[in-house]
């Protein structure tokens, strides 16, 4: 399991300045086994309750900037903390979730934390927060802003392209089709077989 100096140093590299002592004492109220994963497109983070383990294992993508993870490891404590208050046979993201989410959350929703673009849909979306803030589409493109960018980054989401509009999503050609809830349903141009794509993907629009 971590060490308190070795929780430290990772979240130095990861988290808002501001955020890390926070995030110490909670993992010192409910210890577990931290671990940085690579970047994961069905995931930003991971937490499964374990029978068979005493220390728990919670998992973050190393790729997130430090807001987002931030958020990603609140909620992810938020489901150890549940399962231990209450019982392992509760909906992983139901009102026992929920509320401890938002129990966690609360002391750290200023700006001393988060920047004010993001506090704003931040603070709504924890009204009732889903299973993952990918589904809140506004609070993620604020998000996003602060994204690490590089030269060959797609800037553009799925959800700014109008039905219709061909992209490039890792080297395949699709098309946009209607969108049904989180998820678009899009054309692959070369095999014209359907798939569901987040609306927060990040796209190359075809010309």
């Amino acid at each position: 399991m971590n060490s308190r100096e070795n929780l430290k140093l990772i979240f130095g590299k990861h988290l808002p300045k501001s955020s890390i002592q926070y995030c110490l004492d909670l993992w010192e109220k409910e210890p577990f086994n931290f671990q940085i994963s690579q970047s994961r497109k069905t995931k930003l983070g991971d937490f499964r309750y374990r029978r068979d383990r005493k220390i728990q294992t919670i998992t973050i993508n190393r790729d997130l900037n430090p807001y987002q993870f931030l958020l990603t490891y609140i909620h992810e404590v938020a489901h150890l903390f549940a399962f231990t208050r209450f019982s392992i046979n509760i909906n992983p993201h139901g009102v026992e979730w929920k509320s401890t989410f938002q129990e966690l959350l609360f002391p750290i929703l200023k700006d001393e934390i988060f920047p004010i673009d993001i506090l704003i849909p931040l603070r709504k979306h924890m009204q009732n927060p889903k299973a993952s803030s990918a589904a809140d589409l506004f609070l993620m493109k604020e998000m996003s802003k602060y994204d690490q960018k590089d030269e060959l980054a797609e800037d553009l989401f799925l959800s700014d392209l109008k039905p219709g509009n061909r992209f490039l999503l890792s080297g395949r050609e699709f098309e946009k089709g209607e969108t049904r809830r989180t998820r678009v349903l899009c054309l692959e141009v070369k095999s014209g077989k359907k798939f569901l794509i987040a609306q927060m993907a990040k796209v190359k629009l075809q010309e």
